[in-house]
């Protein structure tokens, strides 16, 4: 039940961001090009995606411990504005500037085929895996210097 939930909440985002246009990285880049022909679509799909999840969140997600299926809800960690966090960001933001796709988007326009997609996933797939399989584990050994350090 949990993977065909994923598969429909996938599905329905996906849909979603294909009715809405977002797919398109001219709409995106149209977004981001404040001193050039603005297209402020983009925040208007952001902001009628708020004003759905808000209250859905505040009065049905906020207060449980368990989702309808029975997993249990991660805490929210603490905001923690750090250099890892402005780094990812600012990373995020500038391939999102460039090529005017986000991962989101990305993975909806698979089916279309197009060389720029699978490059772009080509790129955000060993990107991931260049993380996780390598400065993953060299930012923690970092923290458990700087810990140890601190302890001793």
């Amino acid at each position: 039940m949990k993977l065909l939930t994923s598969l429909f909440a996938g599905l329905l985002f996906g849909l979603g961001m294909a009715i809405s246009g977002m797919v398109d990285p001219a709409r995106v880049t149209g977004f981001l090009d404040l001193a050039g022909a603005w297209d402020p679509s983009l925040a208007f799909v952001m902001g009628g995606a708020l004003l759905v999840f808000m209250p859905g969140y505040v009065l049905l997600v906020k207060s449980r411990r368990h989702s309808v299926l029975g997993e249990p809800i991660a805490a929210v960690p603490d905001p923690k504005l750090d250099r890892r966090l402005i780094g990812g960001a600012a990373l995020f933001g500038i391939g999102w500037g460039l090529v005017g796709i986000c991962p989101g988007p990305a993975l909806s326009l698979i089916s279309s085929g197009q060389p720029m997609i699978m490059l772009f996933i080509a790129a955000m797939v060993a990107g991931i895996l260049l993380f996780d399989r390598g400065l993953a584990k060299v930012l923690a050994r970092g923290k458990d210097k700087v810990r140890q350090s601190h302890t001793a």
